[in-house]
């Protein structure tokens, strides 16, 4: 479908920019610019002042995701001559993509094979009477350009839907998700087809509603989803029925609380991102009502770590010449990848105000803005054996690729390596010796006789170049098992004389479990109380049973029980699902 009227028009058709350039940006400055993003508007009721930890402010330069962000290059030339509050004019309209005319919202960027970078947005024209209120009515448009930060111009109509993701399957097909639907062709020029994905929570409550989903490509190029609540999905094939596999906890006062994916905190949370590299996965939520993000790391997607610090804050869009644009919100943040997985460019939907304030026709409005980002180098930790109390040194190697060379780059002095969160705030060991291998290099650094933690399962680096400039990077723990079989289990049912029950369980891993115990209880007056005991056999990946449990607890007929079902296998984390189940109706 062809684009509307004026839209394709309007949006700037710069010829191709020359080549990027970015210079890094220090700690102290983000911070500045961050504070006075935060005073120079006028906060709307609808958002508060969350308060940091304390020992945020003990983080060591490249210690938060925040530090990756690095300026915007400059795209065609400013301007004036737009819309805005002051704080963001003049700017450089040609970064991402931005009309006079329309109101952009959301999306995300992949490259075809046509050599060219697609970005699906939504939006909808600003004249609208309701302004930015108009968005249960977007529609997605699919916009394309030779340079990864724009300027995209408006190709075609892809039809309905707010807050677009495309994805690729593993058969090279497309899906284009929004909210309460999808588009599927076969290629990312189209043609695309509407149509629903399915989701089964499996004796789950859908957190938060069915929008703002996200999606990762496992290893088998099956799909993690995270929903906008934090819950857990996979997917087999990324366009086949997602099945929740979230765990539960109880609280105090018997309310089933689902282990969400998001950090355990006080905040309003919504669009989240995830990614998946060749080390981890990665996760980044925002609290809209705080103005503040988190980042988050899984060796599954199932389980996640969160670590110190701001993901994002408003501020995080600086140019070369070091000028902020103060946009008032930044929201559905979404990243591009390189081939490695690494996260190389953050996108955001920006707005000059408050929602509330951006009405049809005004002087405010929305786009999408391209942010490069700093990209982790490649690890590997070469001894295998878990780290000890007495482990006294750790090798690592650092890989070579193109425009770096462990060899020359790296100001050796500056580097730390060890538990990521140790890392962030400077309290681990620093470099003993070294040696070439090759164009690449091996380091061996000194341990602090601290063993990571049991939960951990990846080491960070942290460091400067010869040049000054911000250099990371993550490692896996050689001695984790980064493939192990994801046991999730069903409420129990129960037989129609109440004295048997059955529950269903699935291996959603890429390993085939080991045979496992499994027993469920329930909950009265505060109290657990055992209800049976089996065993669950091995389950290759993606295979179910339903494994039969005997039973002589009596229950009253039609009344709903809270019960629990644990599984333990081969060493792992036991998983438990709570529930309200009635036995006998």
């Amino acid at each position: 479908m062809r684009a509307p009227s004026g839209l394709k028009a309007l949006t700037s058709t710069n010829p191709k920019n020359k080549q990027i350039t970015t210079v890094m940006i220090t700690k102290k400055y983000i911070v500045l610019l961050t504070a006075v993003a935060l005073c120079t508007n006028v906060l709307a009721q609808s958002t508060v002042d969350r308060p940091r930890p304390a020992e945020w402010n003990n983080l060591v330069y490249g210690g938060r995701f925040m530090d990756l962000f690095q300026p915007m290059p400059n795209i065609g030339q400013p301007t004036s001559d737009t819309w805005g509050d002051p704080n963001v004019v003049p700017r450089y309209v040609d970064n991402g993509i931005e009309n006079r005319a329309f109101s952009f919202w959301g999306g995300n960027k992949v490259l075809g094979d046509d050599g060219k970078f697609h970005l699906f947005v939504c939006g909808w024209r600003e004249s609208s009477p309701k302004g930015h209120a108009t968005w249960p009515n977007s529609t997605v448009y699919h916009a394309v350009s030779d340079n990864l930060y724009g300027p995209f111009v408006v190709q075609d109509t892809i039809g309905k839907g707010h807050n677009p993701e495309v994805f690729r399957l593993k058969d090279g097909r497309y899906v284009l998700y929004v909210i309460d639907g999808c588009y599927t062709a076969p290629n990312v020029n189209g043609p695309w087809t509407y149509g629903k994905l399915e989701y089964l929570t499996r004796d789950r409550r859908l957190i938060e509603g069915n929008s703002n989903f996200s999606f990762a490509q496992r290893k088998d190029g099956s799909y993690l989803m995270i929903c906008r609540g934090g819950g857990q999905w996979i997917s087999q094939t990324g366009d086949s029925p997602y099945h929740q596999v979230t765990g539960t906890t109880l609280a105090t006062n018997g309310r089933v609380t689902p282990l969400r994916a998001y950090p355990a905190i006080p905040g309003r949370f919504e669009d989240p991102v995830v990614w998946r590299d060749q080390v981890q996965y990665h996760l980044i939520v925002n609290d809209w009502q705080g103005r503040i993000a988190y980042y988050l790391r899984s060796k599954d997607g199932v389980s996640w770590k969160a670590e110190s610090g701001e993901a994002y804050l408003p501020g995080v869009s600086v140019r070369e010449d070091r000028h902020v644009e103060q946009w008032f919100k930044y929201e559905r943040i979404k990243v591009f990848q390189d081939t490695h997985g690494r996260a190389i460019q953050a996108n955001f939907a920006v707005i000059d105000t408050d929602k509330s304030l951006d009405k049809g026709g005004d002087n405010h409005s929305s786009k999408n803005i391209s942010i490069p980002l700093t990209a982790g180098r490649l690890l590997a930790i070469i001894d295998k054996d878990p780290v000890t109390e007495k482990t006294r040194s750790i090798r690592v190697r650092v890989f070579a690729e193109p425009g770096f060379n462990p060899q020359t780059d790296i100001d050796l002095n500056s580097l730390q390596f060890g538990d990521p969160e140790a890392v962030n705030y400077g309290k681990v060991g620093a470099v003993l010796t070294t040696e070439k291998a090759g164009k690449d290099l091996i380091i061996t650094f000194k341990c602090t006789g601290q063993p990571f933690p049991q939960d951990e399962f990846a080491a960070k680096m942290i460091g400067k170049t010869t040049e000054g400039t911000l250099l990371f990077g993550y490692a896996r723990l050689p001695w984790v098992n980064f493939n192990a079989p994801i046991l999730s289990p069903l409420l129990p049912t129960f037989n129609t004389q109440g004295s048997g029950l059955m529950v269903e369980v699935q291996n959603f891993g890429f390993e085939t479990s080991k045979a496992g115990a499994i027993s469920v209880s329930y909950f009265e007056d505060g109290q657990e109380f055992p209800v049976a005991r089996g065993n669950v056999p091995a389950l290759k990946p993606y295979e179910k049973a339903v494994v039969e449990l005997p039973s002589g607890i009596s229950f009253e007929k039609g009344k709903a029980y809270t019960m629990a079902v644990t599984i333990s296998s081969g060493g792992d984390a036991p998983v438990t699902l709570h529930g309200a189940v009635t036995p006998i109706r």
